[in-house]
């Protein structure tokens, strides 16, 4: 985690002004290190990424099952990316049990 950033990013407002994975909304130094884990270095990758697949990627890189917020937090950071307006990860929870079911 050397190039972790010490302090707390601004947020951006829109898709287009995020260039760094902090900015984007919901995501700290933690979740950004766990995206560059998986190969994502910029924030507009994610747009045509999906998030379960993201999901079950991290939770085999870490070997252990990841807390269901964390696809609720890559759900928010994806749709985020393609255009749509900032919502908390928790905003996306019961979609996430809708769609994916017990995770």
């Amino acid at each position: 985690m050397a190039n972790t950033p010490r302090f707390k990013s601004p947020k951006v407002a829109t898709a287009k002004d995020c260039r760094q994975l902090e900015q984007l909304p919901n995501i700290g130094p933690v979740m950004a290190e766990d995206l560059r884990s998986l190969g994502i270095l910029y924030p507009s990758e994610l747009a045509q990424r999906d998030p379960f697949a993201l999901y079950q990627a991290l939770c085999v890189h870490s070997g252990k099952r990841q807390d269901p917020c964390v696809l609720d937090t890559f759900m928010a950071a994806t749709d985020f990316m393609r255009g749509a307006a900032a919502a908390p990860w928790w905003a996306y929870t019961a979609q996430r049990k809708q769609r994916y079911g017990l995770v």
